[in-house]
């Protein structure tokens, strides 16, 4: 069984930075590619930032510059450090995986998902 689990979220005044954790217990094969997303209310849920076995990496228009995903391969643990943080990046923040490459930002080419970690990002 997959479990992804998230930490790191948390309350941050805008122009501070927060770093996101993603422990992943599953299967080498299931992580191909990885990625983290986000879901503010009323609104869908959409990339953020994402990650695959070749290295290949995917970012959002709107965090370009400020976010940077990364992997530890040793620890099965995907990261997100987020920088320059500004109040609509408040959201529940999930990461996903899924055994196919490449990187994408779209939330339907994952199969396995997090509980997500809130992050609130005050002006």
């Amino acid at each position: 069984q997959v479990r992804l689990a998230e930490s790191g979220g948390g309350s941050v005044q805008a122009g501070g930075s927060l770093r996101l954790s993603c422990a992943d217990s599953g299967y080498t094969y299931r992580r191909s590619r990885m990625g983290w997303f986000r879901q503010a209310p009323g609104k869908e849920r959409e990339g953020v930032a994402a990650i695959d076995s070749d290295e290949r990496t995917e970012y959002a228009e709107a965090v370009k510059g400020r976010f940077t995903i990364s992997k530890d391969n040793a620890s099965n643990t995907l990261y997100l450090q987020m920088n320059s943080l500004k109040p609509e990046d408040t959201a529940m923040y999930y990461c996903a995986s899924d055994g196919r490459i490449p990187a994408t930002l779209s939330p339907k080419w994952y199969t396995y998902w997090g509980q997500g970690t809130q992050v609130t990002v005050s002006s």
